[in-house]
């Protein structure tokens, strides 16, 4: 296996519905899959393009937003590695309604969706892990649009930072994006998230250290906010 190969498998195996595989189909899997690398800033697809491949973050983050009529941005979600898009290629070629956009130097490995859907065929567990995928990002995306809609702000951010206490298992947390991007998921704006931020430290629920770190000293006070 050359240097270009053990890379792409190297992606893979990081990809939770490519990581019950055994050797021999991973590495069938890597033969059909490319690298691509983009620099911080560098847009990977805009609203309008044909989706047609599957992306997946080898290294680097990848945020998925919208726009609204008045050039307002409204993130979707931030991909790591090992976090994938494009999973609609298991259906057909669509046209994307957002932006996803490196941010910072990024490297992916990218299937095509032709590619992607003889596998799904080979290998039908795969089929299922994407499915539900799609359905955790549809419950995550309408519990979202819920607490914008219904909630307060102190509340919405008090649930996200629980939800990224969970993900992380760990009440100290490295926050896995700015605060303008934290605010574009809530709904809100960075002075806010920061006035609210400074709140919940006041009230002794939270300490803010260096480099997005956050320490949750009082998690069932904060669920409660």
């Amino acid at each position: 296996m050359n240097k270009r190969q053990t890379e792409h498998k190297r992606c893979i195996s990081i990809v939770p519905i490519f990581n019950h595989l055994t050797e021999e189909e991973m590495n069938g899997i890597v033969k059909e899959t490319t690298s691509l690398t983009y620099a911080r800033g560098e847009t990977l697809f805009h609203p309008g393009d044909v989706s047609s491949r599957l992306y997946i973050v080898h290294k680097g983050r990848v945020k998925i937003y919208r726009l609204s009529e008045n050039g307002k941005e409204q993130l979707v979600r931030v991909l790591e590695p090992g976090d994938f898009t494009g999973e609609l290629t298991l259906f057909n070629e669509t046209t994307v309604d957002t932006y996803a956009e490196a941010l910072e130097k990024t490297q992916l490995c990218v299937m095509e969706g032709v590619d992607f859907q003889q596998f799904l065929l080979t290998y039908p567990a795969i089929a299922i892990k994407v499915l539900n995928e799609i359905s955790r990002r549809l419950q995550q995306s309408e519990e979202q649009s819920a607490q914008i809609a219904l909630e307060k702000v102190e509340t919405r951010l008090a649930l996200y930072l629980a939800r990224i206490a969970e993900e992380q298992k760990s009440t100290t947390i490295t926050l896995p994006m700015s605060q303008k991007d934290i605010a574009s998921y809530l709904g809100t704006t960075p002075e806010t998230i920061n006035r609210k931020l400074n709140e919940l430290v006041d009230k002794g629920m939270i300490q803010v250290g260096k480099s997005r770190k956050i320490v949750i000293t009082d998690l069932d006070k904060l669920l409660l906010e």
